[in-house]
């Protein structure tokens, strides 16, 4: 079990120009912002970062960026999994000549392999990396899910050092608490009070973008025994957490940063902007949080 990637870590957007190119300088912009609010690590080139429409060069240049930006304040992972085996070990090992920290590898999708045939995708990319890798089980977008018992084998494995759950079955994570000590990070942010609670070391989240600090004031009230105020706050973030997934991610996320003033551009097709509805409860939200005056 490991905490040297952090507590609370964005699922950073990829920032476009005018012409849906990455727009490095917002890149770099957005991680100084994030560490200064509440992040105490960065992933890049996940799910809510455009990670299916970005090329692999895009995606290198991309951990380049960041690592230059902030690499040597907090650790920085890498979203390099597909359902492509030799994929997602041709880039892994890019990221890891980028110098990230430690890489995150998705569930494979589409595929529907058999779990013998998961464990053996996340043992060949491991073996391909020294870097520390986070397994994402995420069967809302793979439709295969690892069950808590083949998280725990994948648990055996030296460099296997964490889970991004995404399975919102916390029963399932009693279990992996039972039979491993994996790490634990919520990858769903209402999972974030939960996994806390059950010391997990807590979330890759999307909210983070926009409160980072009061997620971060969270985990250190469940750290420090005060579960009650550590309940309180994250029931004045629920409506946040289920505005954000109105529509797909990361559609009202890049729009709430828009409004703030980040200026993280469209998104690439097949996602769309937000229509002016989705963006009028984003705008409603974040004033009753008190982000947007």
């Amino acid at each position: 079990m490991t905490d040297s990637l952090g507590t609370i870590l964005t699922a950073m957007v990829t920032p476009f120009d005018a012409d849906l190119a990455v727009d490095h300088s917002k890149l770099a912009a957005l991680a100084e912002h994030l560490i200064a609010s509440g992040s105490d690590g960065l992933v890049v080139a996940g799910t809510t970062g455009e990670s299916p429409t970005l090329s692999d060069a895009e995606k290198t240049a991309m951990f380049r960026t960041v690592v230059e930006a902030v690499g040597d304040r907090v650790p920085i992972v890498a979203g390099t999994g597909s359902n492509d085996t030799a994929h997602s070990i041709a880039l892994t090992r890019l990221a890891e000549r980028c110098g990230v920290d430690a890489v995150l590898v998705v569930t494979p999708y589409y595929n529907k392999p058999p779990e013998r045939g998961l464990l053996a995708h996340f043992r060949a990319v491991a073996a391909a990396t020294s870097l520390p890798l986070v397994v994402y089980n995420i069967p809302g977008r793979s439709v295969v899910n690892l069950s808590p018992e083949a998280l725990a084998t994948l648990g055996e494995v030296d460099n296997i050092v964490a889970v991004k759950q995404a399975n919102p079955d916390l029963g399932e994570l009693r279990k992996l608490r039972e039979l491993s000590d994996l790490g634990i990070y919520a990858g769903n942010d209402d999972m974030l009070l939960d996994v806390l609670k059950m010391g997990g070391l807590g979330g890759i989240c999307v909210a983070s973008h926009l409160v980072g600090p009061r997620l971060a004031e969270m985990a250190r009230l469940v750290r420090a025994g005060d579960e009650a105020a550590a309940e309180s706050l994250d029931q004045s973030l629920r409506p946040l957490y289920k505005t954000l997934f109105l529509t797909a991610n990361p559609i009202l996320v890049k729009e709430a940063l828009n409004l703030l003033g980040h200026e993280v551009g469209g998104l690439r097709l097949p996602l769309l902007p937000a229509t002016p509805e989705e963006s009028a409860v984003v705008a409603g939200e974040l004033r009753r949080l008190d982000v947007l005056s």
